[in-house]
């Protein structure tokens, strides 16, 4: 099976904003904004991003930045790297890359996708505790174009066509049809 043919879904507006992203997710999750920092962490992210040869997506940069890593519903986590700590991010985004996504495609669960750093390769920033994925498909050279990639536990794989964090808001709000995915409560845990 190849990409094309996955579902993908477009948000009516893109936004390419980070921190209006980050505002439309504040909104779609109101306990949010109660976790978010009073000044932006000072984050490493030459430390990442060398690390897995690739920039990131300025509105993960800028989400990292105020917030720690947090569940959505008590079914979506959302890791973020914490100040100091960045070398434990990017050991686990590695261990992702190397168990995870190499077990999909051993039991032919990638759908001919492949992990990053192959061109467009999938690299994760969330997951749930049902074993769902959400990865950047890493097509281009600019990562705020990065396609959102879902590969759900189930077998069922699909696009969106925005941010990551505008991902998140448009799927606690509703915006966004859950394609293989259970909807999403929008209570926030910080962890």
């Amino acid at each position: 099976m190849t990409d094309d043919l996955i579902g993908t879904q477009a948000p009516k507006y893109r936004i390419t904003e980070p921190e209006e992203a980050i505002a439309a997710l504040e909104r779609a999750v109101p306990g949010l904004a109660g976790h978010r920092r009073s000044e932006p962490a000072v984050l490493d992210w030459a430390l990442l991003e060398d690390g897995l040869r690739t920039p990131l997506p300025a509105d993960y940069k800028r989400l990292a930045e105020w917030y720690p890593t947090f569940a959505l519903g008590d079914f979506l986590l959302v890791y973020l790297p914490e100040p100091g700590e960045e070398h434990h991010q990017l050991r686990g985004i590695r261990y992702d890359l190397e168990g995870v996504i190499h077990a999909w495609r051993e039991a032919d669960m990638s759908i001919g996708l492949r992990p990053h750093p192959a061109p467009g390769g999938l690299l994760p920033w969330a997951e749930s505790n049902e074993g769902d994925k959400f990865l950047w498909s890493t097509t281009g050279d600019n990562p705020q174009q990065w396609l959102v990639t879902i590969a759900s536990r189930n077998g069922g794989w699909w696009h969106y066509e925005g941010g990551a964090v505008q991902f998140l808001a448009e799927l606690c709000d509703g915006t966004l049809e859950p394609w293989a995915l259970p909807p999403v409560n929008p209570e926030v845990t910080p962890c």
